[in-house]
């Protein structure tokens, strides 16, 4: 990937391919989950106990094939279990009804189970040889014939184990090849010479996409986001131009959602009924009621919340917010830490000045208050309720509750001034 990232950190639709690929394995009573990880990979495994606290992580110390790897979690694969699943971590669009469907060969009598794709192009991937519905073997690119390479159906490297046969067929595979490793896809003929059944599930090419270059992580995302677009309609939601609307895997929405065109929704945003979310807005970890309205042009940053029935509008920042139900912020303002209460209107251009270098502080205005239009609110500062600040004030100090605060300079005017100072940088101008 050319990163200092490692690679199944790298996110697609605002999770990481690790997290996607973990979400979609089985979960809940019976469920356990080994991940095996190369050495000095302290985030990768960070991220892994984030998504399952519950996982046993493992090292391979030498890479030495993909058995090798599953071998290095041969204390969890001891335990004994059902099934066993084996996945990458670089295949973040594969889904949990992928896996059902794996496991159900095993319940109908299979010993081992694969996932196969039709390759548009298959040169370079291992071909899957069938009797049949019976798995033969999965031939390797360098060790196909002619006829072989024929074949499009070609093996995804996902695979599915009965619990009860597994070690055995795992510890038989050997490193008898030219690059003197262990080769998972060995396990199929293996399994055959037990006297074992093999069997394959078929699956899209984009499901079982493998992710090793930035281009292949953009053509993932690609994918996902048609996915999650197609899911959202499903459920309901309007989106206008449907090609221009960025999703999250996390994002919630409620009933009868509009999206217009060029939204950017990251990780973490709640949306509820009825809201509107207006072109060129940018949400991430915000929370928005029942019926609001947002933007266009607008930017959510994380902890900001609208409640039912709140505005903003064009050109409006917010951080750390709490807006409670009816507040309007409709124009060219910034709200950072700051809680603002029901029904109070914040004019154009008012800014909560929360940071000194050196801390935020909070601002705290009350339910129904009036900011005018052009206002600083230095805080730490408490705005009472149904207060009002008047047009281009600076506000350093509390505000009582029903109180008018203003805060100005007096103005000067000179009758002529204008005149006079034209005509002397017109005579200097010669």
């Amino acid at each position: 990937m050319r990163a200092s990232l490692p690679k199944v950190l790298h996110p697609v639709a605002g999770e990481s391919m690790l997290a996607h690929v973990l979400a979609a394995a089985p979960s809940g009573d019976g469920a356990r989950l080994a991940v095996v990880l190369g050495p000095e990979h302290a985030a990768v495994e960070t991220e892994a106990k984030r998504l399952r606290p519950d996982v046993d992580i493992f090292i391979q110390r030498e890479r030495l094939g993909t058995a090798h790897a599953v071998l290095a979690a041969r204390e969890a694969i001891a335990r004994g279990a059902d099934d066993l699943l084996i996945a990458f971590g670089d295949t973040p669009l594969i889904t949990a009804a992928t896996f059902a469907r794996l496991r159900a060969q095993l319940a109908e009598g299979a010993a081992l189970a694969v996932l196969g794709f039709r390759a548009a192009d298959p040169t370079g991937y291992g071909r899957l040889l069938m009797d049949g519905s019976k798995l033969v073997a999965i031939r390797e690119q360098a060790d196909a014939t002619e006829a072989e390479r024929a074949i499009t159906l070609c093996n995804a490297g996902v695979m599915a184990m009965d619990g009860r046969h597994a070690l055995a067929i795992l510890d038989k595979i050997g490193n008898a090849n030219s690059k003197g490793e262990y080769y998972l896809v060995d396990a199929v003929a293996i399994a055959r010479a037990q006297g074992l059944d093999a069997a394959v599930i078929e699956t899209s090419e984009d499901e079982v996409r493998g992710i090793n270059t930035k281009a292949q992580l953009a053509e993932a995302e690609a994918v996902m986001q048609n996915r999650l677009r197609q899911a959202a309609m499903d459920a309901g939601v309007t989106l206008i131009a449907p090609e221009t609307v960025y999703l999250a895997a996390d994002t919630k929405f409620g009933k009868d959602v509009t999206i217009e065109p060029f939204v950017v929704i990251g990780p973490g945003v709640s949306i509820g009924d009825g809201a509107v979310i207006h072109s060129f807005s940018h949400l991430v970890q915000s929370t928005l009621g029942r019926n609001t309205l947002l933007g266009p042009f607008a930017r959510l940053r994380p902890g900001t919340s609208m409640g039912d029935g709140a505005k903003i509008g064009n050109f409006v920042e917010a951080k750390a917010a709490v807006l409670e139900a009816g507040v309007k912020v409709n124009h060219l303002s910034y709200i950072g830490d700051a809680h603002v209460g029901a029904h109070s209107n914040i004019g154009a251009g008012t800014i909560t000045c929360n940071y000194d270098g050196f801390n935020k502080h909070k601002t705290r205005i009350g339910e129904g208050a009036f900011i005018g239009t052009n206002t600083s609110l230095v805080a730490p500062i408490n705005i009472g309720a149904r207060a009002y600040i008047g047009s281009g004030s600076v506000i350093t100090r509390d505000v009582p509750e029903d109180a008018l605060a203003l805060e100005r300079s007096p103005q000067t005017t000179r009758e002529g001034a204008a005149a006079r100072f034209r005509s002397a940088k017109s005579r200097q101008k010669k």
